[in-house]
């Protein structure tokens, strides 16, 4: 594992759920109203980690069905107990190699992983592989590089004034091309013709600095496994130092963007 990704955990399902959960289900409903897919339609969901999209799909998609994958077996097994629609068919499996056969969904989305995973171009060739044409093909990340996700982007800003090799773990330099022009020439060397691309913005609201700073100290993600990874003087500058960035006793509302992409299969 490198340097920069030795933070990235994705295991306990429950304690990155209560990190990333709330915004993960918030933007999905943004991304849904934004696809406008077809109803009684047949998901694969890549990389579904502890199930927002697919969650969210069954809520107000209306499927057919929804095959819902990940690497993860502890995200998967918080998936499974907290989603039991008998719709959803939670497998194993690595977005690089999906063990369907070709055409075999409707619409193949992909939330909030695509910057994690190691061969991005493998992963979108598998999910056109895996859709039907005239089916879509579309994922959404978050914009890092624009600040797009308040609440981490202001972590990281203060993390890296106590410790300069914390700019490197941040997801704004490491996911650079999560930008529109970056998406766009992604797309173009995936062979994802006609992509559309929209962003997708919703807010963070935390009620007081302590509900901010608890999902930190939970140790699943980059950033909440950065924080725990610090001696406990080092953790304690930095939460005093967010804290005098953000207040005390305030309701903290920070903006969140993504960028969402889809493709109709020709």
């Amino acid at each position: 594992m490198n340097q920069t990704a030795k933070h990235d955990s994705w295991k306990a399902g429950e304690n990155y759920d209560q990190y990333m959960g709330r915004w993960s289900q918030l933007v999905a409903q943004e991304f849904l109203h934004w696809l406008e897919a077809p109803e009684d339609a047949e998901w694969a969901d890549i990389g579904c980690g502890t199930g927002a999209l697919t969650r969210t799909v069954l809520a107000k998609a209306n499927p057919k069905s929804v095959v819902a994958i990940d690497p993860s077996d502890g995200f998967l097994t918080y998936a499974r107990r907290e989603i039991t629609d008998p719709r959803v068919v939670f497998q194993i499996a690595d977005a690089q190699d999906i063990p369907t056969p070709d055409d075999e969904f409707d619409v193949t989305a992909s939330a909030l992983v695509l910057n994690f995973i190691p061969d991005k171009l493998k992963a979108l060739g598998e999910m056109r592989r895996t859709t039907r044409p005239g089916g879509i093909v579309s994922f959404y990340v978050w914009d890092y590089p624009g600040s797009g996700i308040g609440f981490i982007d202001t972590f990281w800003k203060a993390a890296a004034s106590l410790d300069p090799t914390a700019r490197d773990l941040d997801e704004a330099n490491r996911f650079p091309f999560c930008t529109f022009n970056g998406l766009r020439e992604i797309c173009e060397t995936a062979g994802l013709r006609n992509a559309v691309i929209g962003s997708l913005e919703i807010e963070s609201e935390f009620p007081d600095f302590e509900a901010f700073w608890h999902p930190f100290t939970l140790g699943a993600g980059p950033a909440p496994g950065y924080c725990m990874s610090l001696p406990e003087a080092s953790r304690e500058r930095l939460r005093d130092l967010l804290k005098r960035t953000l207040g005390t006793d305030t309701v903290i509302r920070l903006p969140a963007r993504a960028w969402a992409v889809k493709s109709i299969m020709e």
